[in-house]
Order: structure tokens, then C-alpha cells, then sequence
């Protein structure tokens, strides 16, 4: 019987020796790489718990491919099929077989000869063996259906050849199952299995152990083919495969003992003085007091630590869970890489991992391309071989001596990639990631593996819409089955939000009954619940002495107004930051204020700047407005920044003045918490005169009207219902003026419970507007539900049930890239494309104006040859230039698009030969940084990003 087959070497592999080392492998991978919380909760499932688990999975990962021993599967390989038939293993040839084969893929194959042999030699009922055969079929990523099942049953010609020969092919089948039962300690056992009811998420897990253990035993430099790999015995080839390996072990959490303060001070580094804040006391003191970890819903003001908690309380539970590492889920990109560092800063003063090897990752499409991502990644060189006799490899040895004597967290190489790379101990990316989850598709297996050993940290959780909380809240249900310990922060959540959050995590929707906060608008505010739905714990810790008073007043929508309330604020000097809601305004908007306060004086931020852009802006952003403690850059005179929804969230800057178009009232109160932000001076003494009283302008709105109306472009992003109900929530601070101000954070909890309450709001003469956009909210939100649920992973169903149909009708393979973080989030498809500059003599070249690297090196200008593959150092720094095109080329312009874009194919660059650049778009701008595309003029400048505008009719 063979298993595997290298057509260029015709080195090929025994079927028992890949039985072999894949069980082999899958002992390993328990006993040293699975987190203890993992193991545990199979260990839960079965008689005599961990050593009972720990064979299964060896088992599993044994017979896996015995779908292998099979006609179907043997007569691929002519040579191999003949030498097969002369030991009496009759098959047709592959042709002969024809489509047929089709109907029994390897895997489906093994789960049936499994159930035959559970039932035929054990006496099983066949009611009980799917529970356990569909780690075997579903070991190439998706579980088998029903349908496909039974079409197998009915072509009993693909497992066994009929005539004289299906007696042969079912003795082989027998043996090697029999062979695998005593070899790998299960014999004994399965007499007392028979009554085991193995919970879905069980089911789960022991199927992605056996995938991963397969594609581990399946790597040939790793496991060598015979005639090659023949020579060395068992206990040699796998000690040498798990050194070549070099998997780093999982994290083994300490509970922190001492004081919320000793734990903070020795986890973060606190500026001289800090103390920490109430709500950080309260959440580690609610995760100390839980008798089992769980779900705790953290809602505090912007800028009081809730990332530093989450983290502290992912400690204490990965402590008590067994959990072996932390996934921190973010709403985009940019606060991915905004949170890297800060996860690596943690990890350096963590115990068990300061001093220790652990694997870390960088979760999102464009991860490559971030430089401390990058660092790591160029500490750890690629999974090889190493010689039964031999050393590990030079690079490896040289590697290990330059870094590991510091604290090792590297970006391990097995670990890359779209369905292995949130296996990584220690993970930041964005939300998507942790959405997939929810996502019927293929390798489902593997996500659910990546999270039910992790802590789950999910920050900004207001910023998620009704389509991305379809997927969460079916996530949430099964990392309550999993028992996987959740931290959920968000500045402002809506009480009925919060009661889904809990329902979801604790399996039943009774637990919501019991939530017991007190006041509906009680904050700051730590909820927690364990798994199962228990009464949740609730505390109201006070808020820190840091607060706000905001006049809120409104502002007429015109930009001459705008410009002449400026110029009389900024007397004094001081700086204010400009929100808008769609870059159009937001482009529109600076051009006016250059012209009357000059160009220097006015700083533009949006969404629509190549990668390396965006990241400079914010870099300037922080370093001119950030905390006083870490910048002393601040201008002098005036300044503005007019700003997308980029400002919003996770940027610790701080203004003197906030002028905000009217969005949603929780996104109105992120904005105000970048307005006196931090404390300058006593009494904000260092600030100028009249804007030491903090004042928040909201435009963007027909004040005059008789039911206030929002600008068109404020209505296309948000929806004219939750508008509405922003304005009337805050329509006794507008119309009282000094006398009636936003009180920070006391009015957080309020004013967002008033906007999103179910009862009317406003005077009486607007609910007849109220009523109709409602409806129409309504509708939208029905079908972004009913949409997002056509691909979502079913509930977690019940113990014995197999997991047969699993991902059925699911989306096939899915990762973060555009397409698949369309499906997850409701947003149209969009273009995003590599830009570079073509200069007058038809060269291409990157972007003139980019700023050197970190290392010095420059990266404006760099040649890219058309005619061969740029240097990987080009190659990586055209690539940092993406751009996301904006909505002007989705739906039907994007063909079109597409369609010219592809007319600058350079194969060199976007074949195989470039990593970087494979498979991209190109956008090549001219010497006055211009082009045309699909009946739009581009322009581009790194002051203002990309400018868009629809060429004039002939």
C-alpha cells in the first residue's frame, strides 16, 4: 500500500509509514504544542480523560489515510497500482475508473472503512461512529455530507474491487486497522468509547489536531520519501523531523499574585506617578473573583487603559483557563499594527514568555508589510530538514545564537500563511480573523483550533454593524462551547448590545433575564459571565478623576462660516481637529482653510493614501499631538486637522477645538475623547485662552429645517434613522448651550442609551420623519441579517452528533483579502492597486517623494525594471504603496477598471516571480502624479492623498 508519490523523484512513501509518522507527530504536537485548555476540554469527553484523549488523537491522526488502502485511490500510480496487483489487490486502471473515482475521495473513503471496522469488530452501533470517523473525512477540510456518503455506500466497487480480490483488499483493510488499534493503544479502549457522546467542538478539535499532524507528516523535507527515507528507524526520522520543525511550545500562563497596582506596574510602562484606573481594578479583580473564566464586557471612556486591562485580565484567565496564548481582535489594518507593538512590549514583560521562544503573528492581508512584523519574521529562517546525524542547519544555528539570548518571539515560518498563521501563540489582527470563525468554509477546523486555545481580546465592539454581529454572536456561541475566555472593550455600548453579547457567549438566552445592571445607563461598567449561562457578575466601578466638560453647539453646514469661526477661535493661536464623514468633504473642506489660514497650517487625514502615506500620517499626527509627556512638537500658532473617520479611534492625539460633521452618537463621543485629551498645564493653563474650555462645533446638518437634516454623504454612510436619533439625543446639550454641556464620562452611557433605546426621541413634530427612516433602517438591517446568515457556521449542535455537512453550501477557501473580508463584512467590492510613478522616458519607478526606512535605507525613486523582477528591497517598498480605489470603481465601473489597470501586466512583477508584487494591480502615475482610469482623472499628492473627479462629457 502506498500514501505518497513524488512524480519528479519517484520517491514515494508506504502507507503504514505515514500512518506512522503521522501518528507519531500528533503525540508530539499534544504533548508539547497543544495548550493545555485544548487538551483539557477533550480529556472532558472521554472515561478516563487525558490519557483516553491523548490516544484518540494519536489514533485518529494513525488511520487517517486509510481511505488510502482503496482501488479508488491506489491506481493512480501505475507502477505502484502493478506491484499492488501482483499481491493479488485487483483494481481498474484510473482511466477505466473514470469520474466514478471522484465519488470516494480518500478521506470520505477512510471515515466509511472506519465505521465498518468500529462496527464489524467492536460491535458499535453505526449511530456512534460518525461522532468519531469525521476527524477521518473531514482531514482535507471539510466534513462530508450526507448525500455524498450515501452515494459511496451505493459504489462499493471504489473501496474494494468485486470478485475474488474484494476479500484481499478487505483482509488489508482489516489488518492495517487492527495493526493501528494495538499499535497506537486503543484496542482496550474501544469497548468503553461505545457509550461517549463527543461534543461538536470536541469533534472540531480532534479534526484539526489530525490535519495539522497530516501536513506536518506530509512535508518531505521534514519526512523523507523512501527509497531515501527507508534507512532510519522511527524513534531517528522523528526526532530529526521535530527538530527541523523547531515548533515553538505554547505559552504556560502564571497567575499573578500581588495587587491590580504591582500587576500593572510590572506588565506596563507607567509614566512616573500613574495609578491605575477604577475600571482596571474592577476588571481584574471581577476575572480574580470568577470561579471559571469567561466572557467580561469592559465599557470605559476613551484613555482609560481598557487595553491594558483586557491584558492583564487575559493573564489571570489564561492562568486558570489553560489557555496557551492571546488572539486581539481590531476593526482595521491600522489598529492591527497600531496594537503589534504593544502586544510585543507586553509579551517582553510577561513571565513564562520573557526569556522563553514563542510564536507570534500579525494577522491581516498586508502584515508583510509592517516593519516590526517584518523584523521577526527575518529572525527565523524556513522549516528544513535536519539529518539524523547531522546538525540543524548553519542559518538556524546562527539564528539561534543572535537572538535567543533575549526573549524569543519570532514569526515562525510553519505558522505562516492564510490557514496556519493564527496558530501562532500570540496574535493581533483584525476582526476579521476571528469572524471567519463564523464563516462556513474550508479548514473551518483550523480557525476554531487557533481560538479555543487563546485567550480573545475584541476591541472597539460599537464599531461593528448588524452584518458583522451576525457572524460575532455565532462565533461567541462557539467560543462559549469551547470555553474560551472572552474580553470584549468597547467605550460605548448600548445596554441592548451588551445582553446579546452575554446571550450569545453563555449559550442561552435566558441569561440575559438576569443582567442585572441597575440603572440601564450605569457606567463605567465590568460584566461578566462564564460559559453556560449563569448569572452574570456586574461592576460599576467609579470613574478615575479624569472627566470632561463639552459645549456642544451647533454649526451651520458652510464653509465660509466654518473658515470665519476659525479665524476668530484661533486668535491665540491652538489647534483643532475637522471630522468629516466622506473624504469629499473632507478634501473639500482643507482647500478652503489653506486658502484662509495658509497651506502649512492645514493637515488632511483620510482613508485614501497609500499604505506608507497613512502610516506617516499618523505618525506625524502622534508626534505633533500626541500626550505632552511624549512630544513636545506641538505647533506653536495654529493649526487644523481636517480629518476622515482615520481620527476616530486608536490615535492618542489631543486638541484644543472639535468641529464634527453629525454621525451616531457613540461615534460622536470617540471623536469629543480626542478633545482635551490630556491635561495641559493646571487648568488646561497651556492652551490658549479661549479654548481652555473644551468645545465640540457639530455641522454637516440643516439646523434650520423643521427636522434637521444631514448632508447627503453623512446620510450614504451611516443611514439618515441613526442620524436622527443622534441629534435628538443630544438635542438638550445644542439647544442649552453653556448651561446644558456633555459631562465626560457621565453622559457617555446616557446619551448612547437614548440614541439606541427602542422608545421615541425628539420633539413631536420629527417623529413622522423618525417613523419612515426608521422603516427603511429596518429593512436594511433585515437583509444585511439575512444575507450575512446564508454563509454562517450553524450552532453548536449536540453531543454525538456528527459533524457531517458541517461546512456545506459554505464559500470554499476564504482569507483576508478583499473578497474575503467582503464576506464578513457588508461593504461593496473594491479595487486596490500597487501604486508607482512612470517618469518622462517610460520608466517605472517607486513613489519620489517616501521617506527613508528605519534601517536609513532609501526608498524613493528606486528603480523597477519592466523587463525583469525588482529587488526584493523595490519589490517590498512599491508593494507598501497600496491603495484601496474608493467606491467610484466598484459595481459595474470595476470591469472597466480592471479591464484598462490590466493593460500594464508585467509579467516579471505579477507572475511568480515577485512575492511582493504577484498578482497586483498596477497604478502608474505620471511626473505630475495624474492618470485616468475608467472615465475618472486621478491625482494624487501625499499632502492631500487621492482626489478623484469624473472626466467631463465630450
Amino acid at each position: 500500500m502506498w500514501a505518497k508519490h513524488d512524480r519528479d523523484s519517484d520517491g514515494w512513501l508506504p502507507l503504514w509509514r505515514h500512518m506512522e509518522d503521522s501518528a507519531a507527530v500528533a503525540g508530539l504536537l499534544w504533548d508539547r504544542w497543544l495548550p493545555v485548555g485544548v487538551r483539557r476540554l477533550v480529556a472532558e469527553a472521554l472515561p478516563q480523560g487525558e490519557p483516553d484523549a491523548r490516544v484518540l488523537a494519536v489514533w485518529l491522526a494513525g488511520v487517517h489515510d486509510i481511505g488510502k488502502a482503496t482501488p479508488a485511490f491506489a491506481c493512480q500510480v501505475d507502477q505502484l497500482a502493478n506491484t499492488m496487483r501482483d499481491q493479488g489487490l485487483e483494481m481498474r486502471s484510473a482511466r477505466a475508473m473514470g469520474p466514478d473515482r471522484r465519488i470516494a475521495p480518500h478521506g470520505l473513503a477512510g471515515q466509511v472503512l472506519l465505521g465498518e471496522w468500529l462496527e464489524a469488530r467492536h460491535g458499535w452501533a453505526s449511530a456512534r461512529t460518525g461522532q468519531f470517523t469525521v476527524a477521518v473525512g473531514g482531514h482535507h477540510g471539510v466534513p462530508p455530507e450526507h448525500g455524498q456518503i450515501k452515494a459511496l455506500y451505493a459504489h462499493e466497487e471504489l473501496l474494494r474491487t468485486p470478485g475474488a480480490s474484494s476479500r484481499v483488499w478487505r483482509h488489508v483493510q482489516t489488518e492495517l486497522l487492527d495493526a493501528c488499534a494495538e499499535h497506537f493503544g486503543v484496542a482496550g479502549r474501544l469497548d468503553g468509547w461505545r457509550a461517549v457522546r463527543l461534543p461538536q467542538p470536541v469533534q472540531v478539535l480532534l479534526t484539526a489536531l489530525v490535519i495539522v499532524s497530516d501536513w506536518i507528516a506530509s512535508n518531505p523535507d521534514l519526512f523523507p520519501y523512501f527509497p531515501e527515507g527507508a534507512a532510519h528507524s522511527d524513534q531517528d526520522r522523528l526526532a530529526a523531523a521535530w527538530q527541523g520543525l523547531d515548533l515553538p511550545a505554547p505559552w504556560r500562563a502564571e497567575e499573578p499574585t500581588g495587587s491590580a497596582r504591582d500587576l500593572f506596574i510590572s506588565r506596563f510602562e507607567l509614566p512616573a506617578g500613574a495609578q491605575v484606573r477604577p475600571v482596571q481594578e474592577a476588571a481584574v479583580e471581577l476575572a480574580r473573583e470568577m470561579d471559571t473564566p469567561g466572557l467580561m464586557i469592559v465599557e470605559a471612556p476613551m484613555g482609560e487603559g481598557k487595553t491594558e486591562a483586557a491584558l492583564a485580565v487575559a493573564e489571570i484567565f489564561a492562568a486558570r483557563s489553560g489557555a496557551g496564548g492571546v488572539f486581539f481582535a481590531l476593526p482595521t489594518m491600522a489598529t492591527g499594527n497600531a496594537m503589534f507593538p504593544r502586544l510585543l512590549d507586553w509579551l517582553n514583560r510577561l513571565p513564562g514568555v520573557a526569556g522563553s521562544r514563542h510564536s507570534v503573528h500579525l494577522a491581516h492581508s498586508k502584515a508583510a508589510l509592517n516593519e516590526d512584523f517584518a523584523g521577526l519574521m527575518a529572525r527565523t529562517g524556513r522549516v528544513a530538514s535536519v539529518g539524523v546525524d547531522g546538525a540543524a542547519p548553519a542559518f538556524r544555528q546562527k539564528s539561534d545564537e543572535r537572538h535567543r539570548a533575549s526573549s524569543e518571539l519570532v514569526a515562525h515560518a510553519w505558522l505562516r500563511g492564510r490557514k496556519k498563521a493564527m496558530l501562532a501563540s500570540f496574535v493581533a489582527g483584525t476582526i476579521d480573523q476571528l469572524l471567519f470563525t463564523g464563516l462556513k468554509s474550508r479548514h473551518l477546523a483550523l480557525r476554531h483550533l487557533a481560538v479555543a486555545g487563546k485567550v480573545v481580546v475584541i476591541d472597539e465592539a460599537h464599531a461593528y454593524d448588524t452584518y458583522m454581529s451576525v457572524y460575532l454572536d455565532r462565533v461567541l456561541s462557539w467560543l462559549g462551547a469551547y470555553r474560551v475566555p472572552v474580553v470584549v472593550l468597547s467605550a460605548t455600548l448600548p445596554a441592548s448590545r451588551r445582553r446579546e453579547l452575554v446571550e450569545a457567549y453563555a449559550g442561552q438566552s435566558s441569561a440575559g433575564a438576569s443582567l442585572d445592571t441597575g440603572r440601564p445607563d450605569a457606567y463605567p461598567l465590568v460584566t461578566a459571565v462564564p460559559p453556560g449561562g449563569e448569572v452574570p457578575l456586574v461592576r460599576r466601578p467609579g470613574a478615575s478623576a479624569r472627566s470632561t466638560t463639552v459645549q456642544v453647539e451647533p454649526l451651520v453646514d458652510d464653509l465660509d462660516v466654518l473658515a470665519g469661526r476659525l479665524e476668530n477661535e484661533l486668535a491665540d493661536g491652538g489647534c483643532v481637529l475637522v471630522i468629516r464623514n466622506t473624504v469629499k468633504r473632507v478634501l473639500t473642506t482643507a482647500r478652503v482653510l489653506r486658502d484662509r489660514f495658509g497651506a502649512e497650517n492645514v493637515t488632511v487625514a483620510h482613508s485614501c493614501f497609500v499604505d506608507l502615506d497613512r502610516a506617516d500620517k499618523d505618525s506625524t499626527l502622534l508626534r505633533l499631538f500626541g500626550p505632552p509627556e511624549k512630544t513636545n512638537a506641538r505647533p506653536s500658532g495654529r493649526h487644523i486637522v481636517v480629518a476622515s473617520q482615520v481620527a476616530e479611534q486608536s490615535l492618542d492625539v489631543d486638541f484644543d477645538l472639535l468641529v464634527s460633521d453629525l454621525c451616531p452618537v457613540d461615534l460622536l463621543l470617540q471623536r469629543m475623547g480626542r478633545l482635551h485629551r490630556h491635561r495641559r498645564g493646571q487648568d488646561q493653563e497651556w492652551r490658549p485662552a479661549r479654548l481652555r474650555s473644551a468645545r465640540c462645533l457639530v455641522t454637516g446638518v440643516d439646523w434650520t429645517a423643521d427636522v434637521p437634516a444631514p448632508v447627503r454623504g453623512s446620510v450614504a454612510v451611516y443611514g439618515r434613522y441613526a442620524l436622527l436619533r443622534s441629534a435628538a439625543a443630544l438635542r438638550p446639550h445644542l439647544d442649552g448651550g453653556t448651561q446644558r454641556p456633555v459631562q465626560l464620562p457621565a453622559d457617555i452611557s446616557p446619551l448612547v442609551q437614548s440614541a439606541y433605546g427602542e422608545g421615541p426621541v425628539g420633539p413631536n413634530h420629527w417623529q413622522d420623519v423618525m417613523k419612515k427612516a426608521r422603516e427603511q433602517f429596518e429593512r436594511h438591517r433585515d437583509d444585511q441579517a439575512e444575507r450575512a446568515a446564508v454563509f454562517r457556521l450553524g450552532d453548536v449542535g449536540r453531543p454525538g452528533r456528527p459533524l457531517f455537512g458541517w461546512v456545506a453550501a459554505g464559500v470554499g477557501d476564504t482569507d483576508d483579502t478583499p473578497t474575503g473580508r467582503a464576506q464578513v463584512r457588508d461593504t461593496r467590492d473594491s479595487l486596490e492597486v500597487v501604486v508607482v510613478q512612470r517618469r518622462g522616458d517610460g520608466s517605472l519607478a517607486t513613489l519620489p517623494w517616501l521617506e527613508p526606512d528605519r534601517r536609513g535605507r532609501q526608498r524613493a525613486g528606486l528603480d523597477l525594471p519592466q523587463d525583469a523582477t525588482p529587488v526584493p528591497f523595490a519589490a517590498r517598498t512599491a508593494a507598501s504603496c497600496g491603495l484601496r480605489l474608493p467606491l467610484q470603481f466598484s459595481g459595474e465601473t470595476m470591469d472597466g477598471a480592471i479591464e484598462e489597470l490590466e493593460q500594464l501586466y508585467l509579467p516579471k512583477w505579477q507572475g511568480k516571480d515577485s512575492p511582493w508584487l504577484s498578482d497586483q494591480l498596477i497604478l502608474a502615475l505620471d511626473e505630475d502624479r495624474q492618470t485616468r482610469l475608467a472615465g475618472f482623472s486621478l491625482r494624487y499628492s501625499p499632502e492631500d492623498g487621492l482626489e478623484v473627479t469624473r472626466d467631463a462629457e465630450d
